[in-house]
């Protein structure tokens, strides 16, 4: 750093200190709190300022048990579950609770990094995330886990982390039986289970089962042109030549597996495939030894050995271990097929009786 550098740091650091002091009026009383000094101009910011240092949190959510040191605080975290954030970006419509979080989210987009840490150049567009950084460079982990003796550089870190050993810090998805550390991460986590798509675009067809997903998609029509394949006729930013093949079908181009014969449209699904085959990378259960090529098959697997069927058809009454296995189920009472076979007009409820059906047409060509 330079010392004209230094000096404007220098200036700025002085400016912040003096515009963190209390504003008070000539003559105006002011309380001093014993363990760090600071001054204030009314006795219950004085009582506020050392319930911090005492580490008591008298302010509970009713709704998660989360605790704070001031009510402002509680108020603007209760935010998160009202689902209310009236703070909205003009440029691609994701919302926040508070407006200092909507300025911080609007720098993104302008590209600037005013913070810049001293020890590796790296850039910031926040003050809090510069000093959170700086604290990696240091070393130090002074925040340890109670229960495992685990440390963090970080408070926050440590808190999230000790919510895993604790029930009550533990959000648990009653549809997949999967975990979370904390409860927007699990109310995300559950649109992912809707039957519905609620959240269409205006700009097209396509609908979403979340909010947040719509953005994304929102963002695609603002940046790229869409194109429609030819193949699947669905639409996506590829526009279906061969240097950029449609991203859903591969362009019609199937990536066969050279053990078995069995054909695919996209390589990733053709590289899970062929895990089956040669064992590589392979999940496995600890109850029966049973191996999956997925981590999400497995844990789909493990619902059969708790014996615990929660997905209840509200037709029929039959049960179900996972919330995939009912929704496939109920095509039964819909009558909805929605695989057709590539070769004739034959539609399948399920994938695998299609792919199943279309080794058929295989056969007949042979013949």
């Amino acid at each position: 750093m330079t010392s004209t550098q230094e000096d404007q740091h220098g200036a700025r650091s002085q400016r912040s200190q003096e515009a963190d002091k209390p504003h008070r009026r000539k003559g105006e009383k002011t309380y001093s709190c014993d363990d760090c000094g600071e001054d204030f101009t009314g006795k219950f910011n004085l009582k506020i300022q050392q319930l911090i240092h005492t580490g008591m949190r008298p302010f509970r959510c009713d709704l998660c048990g989360t605790s704070f040191t001031k009510t402002v605080n509680l108020k603007r975290h209760q935010l998160i579950h009202s689902g209310d954030k009236p703070h909205s970006c003009d440029l691609c419509g994701k919302s926040f609770t508070q407006p200092g979080n909507l300025k911080r989210h609007q720098l993104v987009h302008s590209g600037v990094k005013p913070y810049t840490c001293d020890q590796c150049g790296k850039t910031f567009n926040c003050s809090g995330n510069l000093l959170k950084h700086e604290v990696t460079h240091s070393g130090i982990k002074a925040y340890s886990c109670d229960i495992c003796g685990k440390t963090f550089s970080l408070l926050g870190n440590r808190n999230r982390h000790q919510r895993i050993h604790t029930a009550n810090g533990v959000y648990f998805c009653d549809q997949c039986g999967k975990l979370f550390t904390t409860d927007a991460h699990l109310q995300f986590h559950m649109f992912t289970h809707a039957d519905e798509r609620l959240y269409k675009c205006d700009l097209c067809d396509k609908a979403f089962k979340s909010p947040r997903y719509l953005r994304k998609h929102h963002q695609m029509h603002s940046r790229k042109k869409l194109y429609k394949c030819s193949n699947c006729e669905k639409q996506s930013n590829t526009d279906g030549s061969s240097s950029q093949p449609c991203r859903h079908c591969g362009g019609g181009k199937d990536f066969c597996c050279d053990l078995c014969g069995k054909t695919f449209s996209h390589q990733w699904n053709l590289t899970i495939h062929q895990r089956r085959h040669t064992g590589d990378k392979m999940s496995f259960c600890k109850e029966c030894g049973r191996g999956f090529p997925t981590p999400s098959e497995l844990k789909r697997h493990e619902f059969i050995h708790s014996g615990v069927k929660k997905n209840v058809c509200d037709q029929c009454g039959s049960s179900f271990f996972t919330a995939d296995d009912l929704k496939r189920h109920k095509r039964v009472h819909t009558g909805e097929k929605p695989y057709k076979c590539r070769h004739c007009e034959k539609c399948f409820t399920q994938s695998s009786s299609r792919n199943l059906h279309e080794g058929t047409h295989g056969r007949e060509l042979q013949l």
